[in-house]
């Protein structure tokens, strides 16, 4: 199982939409505080339809916190400023990947402590500033998914 890490979250719609696809996908999602939000928001619980009982949200309420309840196999911050794009790396089951706030990203700090093989970045046009949250995280997560052949997935017979 994959997790995702949203660092400091801001909007609940986003936050939402990724409830949705974790619960698709069989992904643990870890929300590290301060939120932007309560977790009854109603931008929140739309987005995320009915899918909440399907995920279990784990809060921790800072990024050491995190990393000491989960111990991730490895981790990887998602970034703008990231140095190897997402196809480039191997993915393997355990492996996180957090995300920052939306209107600042990830601090520079941790991406430092992460190391440069670490941060990541999705292709852009020159003049793009950065995809929206909940777009990044799926295109991530179904990259990584596909490398490890959808374990656990339905998968429609193709001899249909």
């Amino acid at each position: 199982m994959f997790h995702i890490v949203l660092f400091e979250p801001e909007i609940p719609a986003n936050t939402g939409n990724i409830i949705r696809l974790c619960a698709n996908t069989g992904t643990q999602l870890h929300l590290i505080g301060p939120l932007g939000f309560e977790l009854d928001d109603k931008k929140l619980r739309r987005a995320g339809l009915d899918y909440h009982e399907w995920v279990a949200v784990k809060v921790h309420s800072s990024f050491d916190a995190f990393q000491e309840a989960v111990k991730p196999n490895r981790l990887f911050g998602l970034t703008t400023k990231g140095t190897r794009i997402v196809s480039e790396v191997e993915f393997v089951d355990g492996d996180a990947f957090i995300f920052g706030p939306e209107t600042r990203g990830l601090p520079a700090p941790m991406l430092q402590e992460m190391g440069e093989e670490h941060c990541l970045y999705l292709p852009m046009q020159a003049a793009s500033r950065s995809l929206n949250l909940s777009n990044t995280v799926a295109i991530v997560l179904y990259e990584a998914w596909r490398q490890v052949d959808f374990t656990g997935a339905f998968i429609k017979s193709k001899s249909a």
